[in-house]
């Protein structure tokens, strides 16, 4: 089959690979109709992630038809059409059964990208994101292999598209976790740091919760503009004005009740972050965090959905403390909220496809990440079809 694999940063390519077959009892193999590139995918893309190998075949946003089914599968048969969450999990361990669907600690033989040195249980694996997740294959490809298929996959009506029903696999949920985890309901103030397609689903899933006032905080006018006509939002453009400043100016002066960082560690910091983050002297940057905790009110939330790894300097825990902040964070329950992700889609209450700017096809993939990366064409989101 044809799939998308890595080969160092900067260099995709679409290559030929042996076909994916049944691993265990409870496997489907998976024919791909649409696949997406994530915002995290580009983590990978760069090459700011460990223990991506040559040859690896991302991808964890994809949907498609069952093509075979092992002997322990019990909700899916062929012909089946299904989205698959990127977590993958076992449904039956101590965290599954609290529907913390990330934390299950069955699937993950790796150890994730946590730093101490404590014998503490893996996390969730990851379909096609390095072998700190697991090492399995992800679904930029022509078929994949699902593992755990019993808990995963959701089957979609033929009545709904493809590309209305693809963002269940990460990015809806991702973003409608990160707005739960808030505390988002009617007449709340949220800021959104990041306009990219996490921070537009969260937007979305905001609005639709009942946000009275939502800032969109980014660089790129093109993204800002999509947002504040789609999801009504404040744009703040960072490389104009400082964004908390604007922010709490606009709000009596306390801030808004939630901040979300749909950014994560690649946030654009100070030259000395830059610096530190190149020498590896830090992990992260902290830019966004400390906005989010400059922004938001006394007795606030800060959610954060973007991905960080390792230490972070200028953290200003000490501001945090004195406001009484609440921090919830973390990779998404996505199996969690599946089921009534979907019924927002069937009533049209959410239209995650609006946000897609770009259909490609597999082959044109390698091209496709570098348009997604340099912000090329005024690029929002990517789905390829193989």
């Amino acid at each position: 089959m044809r799939a998308l694999t890595y080969h160092g940063s900067y260099d995709v390519r679409v290559d030929t690979v042996p076909d994916p077959i049944l691993q265990e009892p409870d496997d489907v193999v998976l024919k791909i109709t649409a696949t997406a590139i994530c915002g995290s995918d580009l983590h990978l893309y760069r090459g700011k992630i460990p223990e991506l190998k040559d040859g690896d075949i991302l991808g964890h946003e994809f949907m498609g038809i069952v093509v075979d089914t092992g002997s322990g599968v019990t909700d899916l048969q062929k012909g089946d059409r299904v989205v698959v969450p990127f977590v993958i999990a076992c449904g039956q361990c101590f965290f599954c059964e609290r529907q913390l669907f990330s934390a299950c600690e069955t699937t993950n033989p790796d150890r994730g990208a946590i730093m101490n040195k404590k014998d503490i249980r893996s996390g969730a694996a990851f379909f096609g994101y390095t072998h700190l997740y697991g090492g399995v294959p992800g679904g930029q490809a022509e078929y994949v292999r699902v593992p755990k298929a019993n808990v995963g996959p959701i089957k979609v009506p033929e009545t709904l598209s493809d590309e209305k029903v693809l963002f269940l696999s990460d990015i809806l949920p991702t973003g409608y976790q990160a707005v739960v985890n808030a505390d988002i309901g009617p007449g709340s103030t949220v800021a959104i740091f990041g306009a990219g397609p996490v921070g537009l689903m969260t937007a979305a899933c905001a609005r639709m919760l009942g946000a009275e006032t939502i800032f969109m905080v980014d660089h790129h006018p093109y993204r800002l503009e999509f947002a504040r006509k789609t999801y009504d939002v404040f744009p703040i453009n960072f490389d104009e004005v400082d964004p908390a400043e604007v922010i709490i100016e606009n709000t009596s002066f306390r801030g808004v009740d939630a901040a979300i960082d749909a950014i994560g560690f690649e946030a654009k910091g100070s030259a000395l972050e830059t610096v530190m983050t190149n020498l590896k002297l830090e992990g992260s940057s902290g830019k966004a965090l400390r906005q989010c905790i400059a922004a938001v009110r006394r007795g606030g939330t800060i959610s954060v959905p973007g991905v960080y790894a390792g230490f972070i300097h200028g953290f200003l825990f000490g501001d945090a403390f004195e406001k009484g902040l609440t921090f919830r964070m973390g990779q998404t329950h996505v199996q969690r909220f599946l089921p009534e992700l979907l019924e927002y889609i069937e009533s049209g209450r959410l239209h995650p496809d609006i946000i897609i700017t770009h259909r490609m096809p597999l082959a044109e993939a390698a091209s496709a990440y570098r348009i997604f990366d340099k912000k090329e064409d005024d690029c929002r989101k990517v789905v390829l079809t193989p």
